[in-house]
């Protein structure tokens, strides 16, 4: 599956909750996110352009594969995504398979979907709050930004590393 998403720094968070409540769009998730990131010892997969990720979603645990593809007007990625049903055993099994834990993020995240596209707004310990975007199109996402009433410039093609790496956190 394709990940097609852009990143809208230091947003006003109410302005846009209630623009997308208008847009008839709905909440599907309010709560805190922890992720673990791994990689072999050799760095094979950040030196690739991939990423290996285990989060927790409030209950639900997620066991996600992506490697980016394009950076262009927006990140785009390839992504696989699967539930697994224990977090603290998944991620016993990576480390068992020789991966290694390079990172750890925790923030509060609120979802919100409309049609095909899902909204994201997030939060980390002292970064400003910004909006994620992902669509099934480049054309897509431009399109719900601007019903949004978000110039395109506003968008950044970044992924969680560009985001701390901006702040100056890393």
């Amino acid at each position: 599956m394709k990940e097609i998403e852009v990143k809208i720094l230091e947003i006003n968070e109410k302005e846009i909750v209630d623009q997308l409540l208008l847009l008839g769009a709905r909440k599907t998730f309010s709560g805190d996110v922890k992720a673990i990131y791994f990689d072999y010892p050799n760095k094979q997969l950040s030196n690739s352009s991939q990423l290996l990720r285990l989060r927790k979603r409030g209950d639900v645990a997620e066991l996600t594969h992506k490697k980016k593809i394009s950076k262009d007007e927006a990140k785009i990625c390839e992504e696989h995504e699967v539930i697994v049903a224990d977090f603290n055993q998944m991620k016993e099994v990576l480390l068992a398979l020789g991966f290694r834990e390079f990172k750890q993020a925790e923030k509060k995240r609120i979802s919100y979907e409309l049609g095909e596209v899902h909204f994201e707004i997030d939060t980390y310990p002292d970064i400003p709050t910004f909006l994620e975007i992902e669509a099934p199109s480049v054309e897509e996402l431009y399109n719900m930004m601007e019903k949004l009433g978000i110039q395109k410039e506003e968008a950044k093609p970044w992924g969680g590393k560009d985001l701390m790496q901006h702040y100056g956190k890393n």
